[in-house]
């Protein structure tokens, strides 16, 4: 079987066929990110007949409908939308949307005399030798006679026969040929989405979930276009929120539906810790709803696609397009957003430096929307979700094939009788006595300050309310909210003076606390076994030199609530080694009893 077909169609009949709906490009598949030059360089290729690549078309495979008959959807605009979207923009005189939401002109000015190209700016259209806008050219009413008699007295001695010539050879563009390669109908899904992910437009690596949204894009009988405007607008706002504005006057048909009135609270929510794309809220939504875990699924069903026939079915179709819809509501919902965001918070994940993985968030969200959805009573929730965030954490369970594991974690709990059994179940296999005590300690040896698990050490100490190391009143949430720095316990220079000179020594996590910058300042170069006699010191005497904590038994909880070990009071150099693992079995001891109090 053939699997694409090769064919050359006129730019005109082309563009005829996108305004008959013969060839679908999903609104705002990809907002036009070609700048104005590019527009230039492609009316000037049309214009000297050079080629311009060829567009990516596939239509819907034929799905049966109820009646048993065959119907065959229309065309998808697999690669090439940039393209067509400037020749609509440059010969029709269309408005595109820039990545803001923003509605532009882009103006394509035209020089008959020098037969030249270039992007209208304000000296142009003074010039009387410049037409401004070669979409004058394309429009109904144009007339060459008559634009070359006005065009050659306002320009006096030019040749009005070259000029016809000039610009008959412009108008004629819209004969040049643009090749397409029509994708089979035949082939299936898997093929589509691995030929679409491969294509690489302009640049632009394109994905599965942009293979999702132009499927649901180019849906016009179960409410596509609604659907994936929730999903975009949701997601933009989320980044941009100053684009609202922009978004409701260019799009004030879907800013009068009840889906704008669902999503546009993003537009005030100021939180920054989970920020989704539309790949995520795909995801979730999908894996929430269907509990499968690959998008090439999704696509497959909103196909019409029978799992077990291999046929394709309208009903299905029409099925998988009405829940999605039920899983993008329920992900967009504020009540769920905020309540799902409370509870990441109450495992110590207070700013978004702490998380590196999004695959955590993702399935911790589709795990709160599956249980909420079962009616499980909200403490359990709560309680659930907050633990397996962190095991996932501690675990990196979503390192690799993500896919495959949210699949497999979502059946499980959907399956359990109790949700708190697969729990258990889990943390019996993975997390046992010789992972907090010998695994766990070996991960803490690293110098990445970006590690999860030093990030884990820092949420024990947020969710314990834990002080800033020799800090009496300022909590290590506040520095960390406030981007506060993190400092050496044995500072840098004093290990480079005595022979520590590896970075991979001297920024060990085990070596990092966050303080006050005026007590590591005090601090300085000093040895720990002369700073923290001064501050004993100044315990016993009742000064202040190191921040304000004058009361022994003070500083010997502070220096337990930052896993210092005991004997820091007389350590050098020469115990530098030993201190870091005496602290990483400490801090080992804090994630364990953080993670079974939660």
């Amino acid at each position: 079987m053939s699997k694409y077909t090769v064919n050359n169609s006129t730019i005109e009949s082309i563009l005829g066929w996108i305004h008959a709906g013969e060839i679908a490009i999903p609104e705002i598949q990809r907002p036009f990110v070609w700048n104005a030059s590019k527009v230039r360089d492609l009316m000037d290729s049309l214009y000297q007949g050079f080629p311009v690549g060829y567009i990516i078309t596939w239509r819907n495979p034929d799905t049966k409908l109820k009646d048993g008959t065959q119907a065959i959807g229309k065309k998808i605009l697999i690669d090439g939308q940039q393209r067509i979207t400037a020749l609509t923009a440059a010969l029709l005189g269309q408005e595109v949307v820039r990545a803001d939401y923003k509605k532009k002109r882009i103006r394509i000015a035209f020089n008959p005399i020098e037969e030249r190209f270039e992007v209208a700016n304000p000296a142009i259209e003074k010039d009387s030798a410049w037409i401004s806008d070669i979409a004058s050219f394309f429009q109904p009413q144009f007339n060459l006679f008559e634009f070359v008699n006005n065009y050659c007295q306002q320009n006096g001695g030019v040749d009005s026969n070259q000029i016809g010539k000039v610009v008959n050879h412009l108008v004629n563009i819209r004969f040049s040929s643009l090749g397409m390669i029509e994708l089979s109908h035949e082939l299936d899904i898997e093929t589509v989405t691995e030929i679409f992910i491969r294509i690489n437009s302009q640049g632009v690596v394109l994905s599965q979930a942009d293979f999702v949204m132009s499927k649901i894009a180019v849906n016009e009988s179960y409410n596509g276009i609604n659907i994936r405007k929730m999903i975009d607008y949701f997601c933009h706002l989320a980044k941009n929120p100053a684009d609202y504005e922009a978004i409701r006057a260019n799009d004030t048909a879907f800013s009068s539906t009840d889906y704008f009135q669902k999503i546009k609270w993003i537009k005030n929510h100021t939180e920054s810790l989970y920020v989704p794309d539309y790949s995520d809220l795909l995801r979730v939504a999908f894996t929430f709803k269907v509990l499968r875990g690959k998008l090439a699924n999704l696509v497959s069903l909103l196909s019409g696609r029978d799992f077990e026939t291999r046929e394709y079915k309208e009903e299905i179709a029409e099925d998988s397009f009405k829940i999605l819809e039920e899983g993008v509501l329920a992900f967009v919902n504020e009540t769920n957003f905020k309540r799902f965001l409370m509870i990441v918070k109450s495992t110590g994940i207070i700013h978004s430096s702490l998380i590196r993985s999004q695959h955590v968030l993702n399935f911790g969200y589709i795990l709160y929307l599956l249980l909420r959805d079962k009616g499980i009573e909200q403490a359990k929730i709560n309680k659930v979700v907050r633990k397996w965030v962190v095991l996932s954490i501690l675990t990196a369970r979503y390192s690799s094939s993500p896919e495959s594991t949210f699949e497999f974690d979502v059946r499980r709990f959907n399956q359990a009788k109790d949700i708190e059994d697969y729990l258990h179940h889990t943390e019996e296999g993975e997390l046992s006595d010789a992972f907090w005590s010998n695994i766990l300690v070996s991960r803490l040896n690293t110098s990445v300050t970006s590690s999860p698990f030093f990030h884990l050490f820092l949420m024990a100490q947020i969710r314990s309310n834990d002080k800033a190391f020799l800090s009496k009143a300022t909590e290590i949430k506040h520095l960390i909210e406030e981007r506060g720095d993190l400092h050496h316990i044995f500072p840098k220079k004093y290990l480079q003076s005595n022979g520590f000179n590896n970075r991979n020594q001297y920024n060990q996590i085990a070596n990092y606390v966050y303080t006050q910058q005026e007590i590591n300042i005090v601090i300085k170069h000093k040895s720990p076994d002369i700073y923290m006699k001064e501050v004993e010191e100044q315990c016993n005497k009742k000064t202040v030199k190191y921040g304000e904590i004058q009361n022994i038994d003070d500083l010997l909880e502070n220096l337990e609530v930052n896993c210092i070990p005991s004997g820091i009071f007389s350590m050098n150099a020469s115990n530098y080694e030993l201190f870091l693992e005496e602290r990483r079995r400490l801090m080992a001891k804090k994630i364990r009893d953080f993670y079974l109090n939660l």
